[in-house]
């Protein structure tokens, strides 16, 4: 069995390569843009494709307003943060395009969590919306004034997003009590090292997720 996360860099024949070296009898997709309708053809007529859709069963229980708008990368996070800490309260951040933090119980209820603007999006935020603000770049700092407007402005992205994680643990924590924290997506090395408290960094959270739903759906 095998899950895809669909992007750009995956196509056809990418896939028939796989396929042909590999026995494979399963496959999950999920994408959190549109599906690519050659890739599902494929995986349907070569393998078993199970959709992974609101619908799909899961081994955690999802208590969301809106579950058919719960992004597919939120959910098998979450899934695979249960699965890694079963008995624990996990809450998983995911460092990316966007900063995301979601919360699952030690019983596997997805409660849900927060979505806020990413490194990258802070930084072309305020060169897009301001007048005379120029465009820079993420990088590692250690200061707290900015003594330029370069300076500045990266003071306020980079100190910014590692208080608003910070903040949002503490609070988490003084809610729930000790929580577990797992630090993950492509900005997970650009924070790890300024998050006060124990994290378990986790680049390929999201894939495991996914292979732990399709595990879930797979009767053998």
């Amino acid at each position: 069995m095998v899950c895809f996360e669909q992007h750009k860099l995956l196509n056809v024949a990418h896939l028939n390569d796989i396929l042909d070296k590999h026995e494979i009898s399963y496959t999950l997709t999920s994408s959190v843009g549109a599906a690519n309708p050659e890739i599902e053809t494929l995986l349907s007529t070569r393998t078993q494709l199970i959709p992974f859709h609101h619908e799909t069963p899961l081994p955690i229980e999802i208590a969301y307003q809106e579950p058919e708008t719960l992004g597919h990368d939120r959910i098998a996070a979450s899934v695979a943060a249960h699965a890694l800490f079963p008995d624990e309260d996990v809450l998983v951040i995911q460092a990316g395009s966007c900063l995301v933090m979601d919360f699952v119980t030690h019983d596997g209820i997805y409660r849900g969590g927060s979505i806020s603007p990413g490194i990258d999006m802070r930084f072309a935020a305020l060169n897009h919306f301001t007048e005379k603000l120029p465009l820079f770049y993420k990088r590692k700092i250690d200061f707290l004034i900015g003594d330029s407007t370069q300076h500045s402005i990266e003071s306020g992205i980079m100190n910014g997003i590692v208080h608003e994680i910070n903040g949002g643990i503490e609070r988490y924590m003084n809610e729930f009590g000790n929580i577990k924290i797992i630090l993950t997506g492509g900005n997970e090395k650009d924070l790890q090292d300024s998050i006060k408290n124990p994290i378990f960094a986790a680049a390929n959270l999201v894939l495991f997720g996914l292979y732990k739903i399709l595990k879930f759906n797979v009767v053998e």
